[in-house]
């Protein structure tokens, strides 16, 4: 077994390790993962800062409905999603006025078409149908995701019977 050891924090006063809040191990919270560019950081800031309709809507999401788990604000290479079950490859997305203002729209096809080349699909809902009912945009969600979810099943532990001990239980 191999050891390791923490390297030795700088006492306070010493030097401009300690005057700068170094000195010790590197804080890597602010430090994006090598390759993912800021796409992290701006999702934490996103979950902090969702608006009314999302917050409604995740409210019931994080119960995880029928069995299904939802991330908010789910970074996907440049883009942040702001709903994703990676099991049923359903992305969901709380759409304001603005996105049908200006070049908008044309943004927004060009990110569906983005995620539907990696196997995702896009479900659009309006701001103001969430806010008009949540309930009913809820149960269209989980009915879309329970439609996506694959057709097989996982394995049983243990996996299948041998051949000569199919039928007996």
């Amino acid at each position: 077994m191999r050891s390791f050891s923490v390297p030795p924090r700088a006492c306070l006063g010493e030097g401009d390790h300690a005057k700068h809040g170094g000195g010790g191990i590197a804080m890597l919270k602010d430090v994006a993962p090598k390759g993912r560019g800021n796409s992290f950081r701006n999702a934490r800031k996103l979950r902090r800062e969702m608006t009314l309709p999302e917050v409604l809507l995740w409210q019931a999401l994080r119960t995880r409905p029928c069995g299904l788990k939802f991330r908010r604000q789910h970074p996907s290479g440049d883009y942040i999603l702001d709903f994703f079950c990676s099991d049923a490859r359903l992305a969901i997305e709380i759409d304001g006025e603005a996105h049908s203002r200006g070049d908008r729209p044309d943004r927004d096809a060009v990110r569906d078409r983005w995620m539907a080349q990696r196997g995702i699909t896009t479900m659009r809902i309006a701001a103001a149908d969430v806010l008009a009912d949540v309930d009913a945009v809820i149960c269209g969600v989980v009915a879309e995701a329970q439609a996506r979810l694959p057709l097989h099943h996982p394995a049983t532990p243990g996996g299948p019977p041998p051949p000569d001990k199919l039928g007996e239980e």
